[in-house]
Order: structure tokens, then C-alpha cells, then sequence
């Protein structure tokens, strides 16, 4: 009797352990697949400070503070041969010198954005068509100070050299990405149009707007258009190096044609950035713009009426550094 009592137990507790895992396996045949992600974002900022204090200081100088600040925006996009790259970047910084009583100069001042969509020709090739648009511009007023005349501010000795949209450019690039290392991108876009767009009148002339009408006096500002269109074509060059996770260097040169006006001419941006992480919320960059750019004339008192000339700035900062990384799931 008592064997037959222990064999219906186990079998009533073995149809129990049956119909749970049967449960179970239902539960999870149920549970949705977790939804892809295809987005990889982060954001980088970064600020500097710096102030030098004299006080009956014999070899003279004066008191200063400066001040540099960066954001550093991606969002990236990858499903299959199709890629969207977006990038923003930021950058502003100031000079306060005891010399120029009341006034800020900025030293530092820079916005760019760049958004790329890409389609590989082939799962593994090296090749993908491209389209591409870029945005080039600053935030604040820029000035050259010149002495001031007697009873005559630094302020009003001011010469304005550039503003917000002053200039400002832009294009939209049809053409081909070429990755021929996991380092290096070549793009090459014969289809490329896009404006300089200057919208201070009294410096329209200097970065190259025409004037609205043939005939109109030259000297007054408000006779040139704000913007200038150009189509051409375009070769651009990306290179980012990693080494050991803590020096990290990334450089981009862009080439562009103008083939309505002066195509022998051509327009350079080269733009290098070399940074140090010495700490985990620390590091060091170095960073410098070159440009060339055939219809910007810059004047001098030798050359009242301008000239062509390579422009180049150099940037060096030590910065407290923080990355939001938002990681794939």
C-alpha cells in the first residue's frame, strides 16, 4: 500500500515539473527579440582656465585670464551597407588682458557641423557612394585692435573682421568614399555646390560676395549681395590615430574647385587636432587651422586693398575632460 502511495507522489511531482518547464518554455518563446540598436552617440566637452597675477612684478607684464571651452557631439548610424555619420563640434575661448581695460577678446571661436550618408557598393568593398553636407562658422565678433587715439577706448578703436553668419559656409557634395584603412577615408565629390554667406555689409567685399549690380561704387557695403554660390568639386581627406588609448590624433583636409569662377584656385581647409590624456578628467591638446581661401583678400597698412595669404591659428589648452558614451544594449 505504501508503495503505491509513493508512486502516485512521484508521479503527481513529476507531471508538476513537466507542466512547469512547458510554462516556461512558453514564457520565453513569448518574450520579444530585444529591438537592434543601430545608433552609437557621445558627447565630449572639455574647458580650460588659466591667470597669471603681478604684483610689483619687475620684469613688468600684465594680469590676464583666459578661459577655452569644447563640445564635441557624434551620432552614428550603421544597418547593413547603409551608414549616416553626424558630428558637431564647438569651440570657444577668451582673453581678458589688464592692458585693454573693459574689454574681452576671444582667442578662440569655432562652429562646424558635418553629416555624411554612405552606401557600400558591396558588403566587403572599400568603396561607397556618398552625399555629404557641412556647416562653417563662429559665434561672436571678431576684431584687429588697433592703439587707440587720444581720449579713444580700445572698444572704439576696434576693426570688426568677422561675426556670427560672417562669415558662414556651406555645401551639400555628391561623390564616392573610398576607406582604404580603418584609419584613413577619401572622399571625392565632382558634384559640389554650396554658399559663402557674409551678412555684415562692411565685410562682404573682404571675403569675396559680388556686387549686386555692375556699376555700383565698390566701397559701400550694402552694394554687395550677402551670398556667394559656388559649384565644383571637392576632395577630402579624414585620418584618426589611437595610440595606446591616450594620445590621439586626428587631421582633415579639404580641397574644393570652384568651377565657375577661377577653378586654378583652389580652397584649402586643413584642420589638426593632437590631444594627451594625462588623467582620466584630464588632458592636453594642440590643435591648428590653416586656410587658404582665393576670394578672402586680408589688408594691412602696406596693402590697403588686400591680397590673398594663407591664414593659420594654433591652439594649445590644457582641459578637464568628460565623455558621455552611450553605448549600444
Amino acid at each position: 500500500m505504501l508503495g503505491v502511495v509513493a508512486w502516485g507522489q512521484n508521479d503527481i511531482l513529476d507531471a508538476a515539473a513537466a507542466a512547469a518547464a512547458a510554462v516556461d518554455d512558453a514564457v520565453k518563446a513569448e518574450a520579444p527579440a530585444p529591438k537592434p540598436n543601430y545608433w552609437t552617440k557621445s558627447i565630449g566637452m572639455a574647458m580650460g582656465f588659466t591667470t597669471t597675477t603681478l604684483h610689483t612684478w619687475a620684469a613688468g607684464g600684465y594680469n590676464t585670464t583666459t578661459l577655452s571651452s569644447s563640445f564635441d557631439g557624434k551620432a552614428n548610424y550603421k544597418k547593413d551597407l547603409l551608414a549616416w555619420n553626424n558630428r558637431l563640434q564647438l569651440e570657444y575661448g577668451f582673453l581678458y588682458s589688464e592692458d585693454k581695460k573693459g574689454l574681452i577678446q576671444k582667442n578662440n571661436d569655432r562652429i562646424y557641423l558635418e553629416s555624411t550618408w554612405t552606401y557600400q557598393t558591396a558588403k566587403d568593398s572599400k568603396l561607397s557612394y556618398s552625399a555629404s553636407f557641412n556647416f562653417r562658422s563662429q559665434f561672436a565678433n571678431g576684431y584687429t585692435y588697433k592703439t587707440p587715439a587720444d581720449g579713444q577706448s580700445w572698444r572704439d578703436a576696434a576693426i570688426i573682421k568677422s561675426s556670427l553668419l560672417a562669415p558662414a559656409y556651406t555645401n551639400i557634395a555628391l561623390g564616392v568614399n573610398w576607406v582604404p584603412t580603418k584609419w584613413m577615408t577619401i572622399n571625392a565629390a565632382p558634384l559640389t555646390g554650396g554658399f559663402t554667406i557674409c551678412r555684415v555689409e562692411d565685410l562682404r567685399k573682404t571675403y569675396g560676395m559680388k556686387l549686386r549690380e555692375d556699376g555700383l561704387d565698390s566701397s559701400v557695403g550694402a552694394n554687395y549681395r550677402s551670398a556667394l554660390f559656388q559649384f565644383g568639386a571637392q576632395v577630402k581627406v579624414d585620418m584618426k590615430f589611437v595610440i595606446n588609448e591616450v594620445i590621439k590624433y586626428e587631421t582633415q583636409v579639404v580641397v574644393f574647385s570652384d568651377y565657375l569662377h577661377e577653378p586654378q584656385n583652389m580652397r584649402v581647409n586643413w584642420d589638426n587636432s593632437l590631444s594627451w590624456q594625462l588623467a582620466k578628467n584630464f588632458a592636453a591638446g594642440f590643435k591648428t587651422w590653416l586656410i587658404y581661401d582665393p576670394n578672402v583678400f586680408i589688408s594691412d597698412d602696406e596693402h590697403p586693398n588686400g591680397r590673398r595669404l594663407v591664414q593659420f591659428k594654433d591652439f594649445f589648452t590644457f582641459n578637464f575632460t568628460y565623455t558621455f558614451d552611450f553605448k549600444k544594449k
